[in-house]
């Protein structure tokens, strides 16, 4: 039999078929297989996988980049066909897509499992960098580099190196990786483990890797600590380049860990002796010290009695006569200074300090050099609605009311009169050095003018005493009373809102009228000895006599009989 033989080429592709489990007609394209190298030409290697003809695959496609790929003669490897025959009648084959459909279960299963994966960084693109997961390509953001920004990532690339899988997607072909995670990840262990080995209140050197406005961040041996700036030193530390630099090799006390952030806190000034034991014996409240002004605030200034102890000096204790002002105006930074302790709290740390209660008080210091009744010259600061601000020696201001300008003429007449930066003389009337009040007076010093000090009940020139009855003119209507003048060219005096009648009708200050006349009683003298009157005194006054003129001759009649027959018998 002929057939038997001499096989026909049927026979041949049958019996290929059979061998190939069906790969002659095709089964082969898409799969993939193994084959053995049976030779290595340029940089190609040549492959037989069973198929009539041979392949030939790039020699990079069998390393990772930038490694070597170490193949020789007879190794057996895997790859994938992608035609059993092209052109040429070359199998066209590719280490690349079997390496990539190997990878890609592989990834499937480790990415499901939560492990990392080793891979290499080997291109550029935008937002990031391609990574070869032994023959499946992920990208690498560029936030996903490393834990802080990389600025050179050159000598990252072509080393073989973990990554975690954040995402992927097989049938789009998109993997996501992170080399930061990994990182994290280590280091978390790491610090873990470091921080184990410390313990709250141990003293430990340290080198200092940064600074901050707020502080400075301390290597512990592999692990950061924070010193903050209030931590540095008992004194006060305005930023932390004051006290430390870069590279500084600082002895720290280990003030607290926090287990579940793995954070440090550290401290130096906890090494140093308290500065503020003992300070209330030490800075008792009275005590006159000598400082330096060391910080400027809009509430006041802080002085420093002694390294790591300041006191603040509030802005309503930095001078008598300067209110309202910013303290930068007062005292300048590095100024000497002398203060009174006011307050000292030990527990809050707080010591209350006054400028001003080291210098003598100006209103003592004025009532002491100028007495009630003493004359004094001053410039006329300001004018207000009711007098003239007068300035004083010690930088202290004094009062002349308008009524106390001038006699016999209204008030805002006697304010017209005078004019700002004018130069006057004027006599003391008052210095309440509590209140920080200076009461002065200008027409005391007119000829004739009541003396300013003497009895009680003496007026001088005028002639009037306590409970005399006298006709006053109104100079000014005001909601509270009434100014007035006895006769015609005498003392000026008030005439309070209660005082104008016994009634509440009758205390109305508008039922008067500026020149109105009306008879008032006398009924003391105020501190600048101007006589005060009252109508309703006069009235009481006059009713009281009117009964004991009347009363014991008349015991029959009405108190409107008595009162009606003392005024008669007063006009006859």
């Amino acid at each position: 039999m002929a057939s038997s033989a001499n096989p026909t080429r049927d026979d041949f592709a049958a019996l290929l078929d059979e061998s190939l489990g069906g790969a002659a007609d095709g089964g082969f394209e898409g799969r993939v297989v193994k084959g053995t190298i049976t030779a290595i030409e340029n940089d190609k290697a040549v492959i037989d996988v069973g198929l009539k003809s041979e392949g030939r695959v790039a020699l990079r496609e069998f390393a990772m980049p930038g490694q070597p790929h170490g193949l020789s003669v007879g190794d057996e490897v895997e790859v994938y066909v992608d035609r059993v025959e092209n052109a040429d009648g070359e199998a066209m084959l590719s280490r690349d897509r079997a390496r990539r459909e190997a990878a890609w279960d592989k990834l499937e299963s480790e990415f499901g499992e939560g492990k990392r994966v080793d891979g290499v960084i080997f291109g550029r693109v935008k937002g990031g960098f391609t990574v070869d997961l032994d023959g499946a390509v992920a990208f690498l953001p560029g936030s996903q580099v490393d834990i802080r920004p990389v600025r050179d990532v050159q000598p990252l690339m072509d080393i073989p190196q973990p990554f975690q899988i954040l995402k992927m997607d097989r049938r789009r072909g998109n993997i996501v990786v992170s080399r930061r995670a990994v990182l994290e990840e280590t280091r978390a262990e790491q610090r873990s483990g470091l921080i184990s080995g410390l313990a709250e209140g141990q003293i430990i050197d340290g080198v200092v890797k940064n600074i901050t406005d707020y502080g400075a961040f301390v290597d512990l041996g592999g692990i950061d600590g924070l010193l903050h700036v209030t931590d540095m030193s008992y004194k006060r530390v305005n930023h932390p380049n004051e006290v430390i630099n870069i590279g500084d090799t600082v002895k720290v006390q280990i003030i607290r860990i926090n287990q579940e952030t793995q954070r440090i806190s550290l401290g130096m000034k906890q090494l140093e002796s308290d500065p503020w034991e003992g300070v209330a014996a030490k800075y008792p409240v009275g005590a006159k010290l000598h400082g330096v002004v060391t910080n400027i605030t809009e509430y006041g200034a802080f002085v420093e009695l002694e390294s790591g102890i300041e006191g603040l000096v509030h802005v309503s204790e930095m001078s008598w006569t300067k209110k309202n002002v910013h303290p930068g105006k007062i005292v300048s930074t590095s100024q000497e200074v002398d203060v009174i302790v006011l307050e000292v709290d030990s527990d809050k740390r707080r010591i209350s300090l006054g400028l001003k209660q080291a210098a003598q008080n100006p209103w003592e210091q004025f009532a002491d050099k100028h007495p009630v009744g003493s004359t004094v010259m001053g410039e006329v600061k300001n004018a207000t609605e009711f007098g003239l601000f007068i300035g004083l020696d010690g930088d202290v201001d004094g009062m002349v009311h308008m009524s106390d300008i001038a006699w016999g003429i209204s008030g805002e007449d006697a304010l017209a009169l005078h004019r700002k930066g004018e130069e006057v003389s004027a006599i003391v009337l008052d210095v309440d050095v509590e209140k920080e009040r200076i009461s002065l007076g200008m027409k005391q010093l007119e000829k004739g003018a009541p003396a300013v000090g003497g009895s009680d009940t003496a007026s001088a020139a005028s002639g009037l005493k306590k409970n005399d009855v006298v006709t006053v003119t109104i100079l000014e209507v005001r909601d509270g009373g009434l100014e007035v003048q006895a006769g015609d060219d005498g003392a000026t005096g008030f005439i309070k809102r209660s005082d104008l009648g016994r009634d509440r009708d009758e205390q109305r200050p508008d039922r008067f009228q500026v020149g109105q006349k009306l008879d008032a009683m006398v009924t003391g003298f105020d501190r600048s000895k101007k006589p005060n009157f009252s109508v309703k005194a006069r009235q009481l006054h006059e009713e009281k006599e009117a009964v004991e003129q009347y009363g014991s001759s008349d015991a029959g009649a009405s108190l409107g009989d008595i009162l009606g027959a003392a005024l008669k018998a007063k006009k006859d």
